[in-house]
């Protein structure tokens, strides 16, 4: 899933890592050589 707003948080299935998005760059976030999953969109 691609970053499309501020204020969302991804989750990593692996290793639990959590990341808030500050700003909006696009692209997908990739953490353990898997794409994070979006949990939270504010």
């Amino acid at each position: 899933m691609n970053v499309s707003k501020k204020g969302q948080v991804f989750h990593c299935n692996v290793c639990g890592n959590e990341v808030k998005v500050l700003d909006v760059g696009g692209g997908e976030l990739v953490c353990c050589g898997q794409p994070m999953e979006l949990v939270e969109e504010e």
